[in-house]
């Protein structure tokens, strides 16, 4: 741009399409923000799928690969049972650590 004789370069009148497009811009921003806010969700529902994979994963897993170990060992079904019994006690420590992260109420233990 050309400077003026002040060695400042010379402010120029504001263009309609310049003001359209930033208020364009702003309003898609907008809109994308609440998409994103949407679709993460809040921490307890958040919280809350994770509790329910915990609970049913554990014990899922559990039973699946105590499963196939009986069939393996041909121990059928004690592995499974144990295994099973295993993710369960699991999900529910994971759930208790869900549970004290996400609880608010209980100062955050330092270790």
């Amino acid at each position: 741009m050309a400077e003026d004789e002040t060695g400042e370069v010379p402010k120029l009148p504001p263009d309609a399409r310049l003001d359209s497009l930033d208020q364009r811009l702003d309003r898609l921003q907008r809109a994308e923000a609440g998409k994103i806010a949407k679709v993460q969700g809040d921490a307890g529902s958040r919280a809350g799928r994770l509790v329910v994979n915990q609970l049913i994963g554990g014990p899922l897993g559990g039973a699946i690969v105590g499963w196939l170990l009986d069939r393996w060992l041909d121990t059928a079904p004690w592995l499974m049972l144990i295994l099973m019994f295993v993710g369960f006690a699991g999900g529910f420590i994971n759930v208790m650590r869900i549970s004290n992260k996400s609880g608010g109420n209980t100062p955050d233990r330092q270790d």
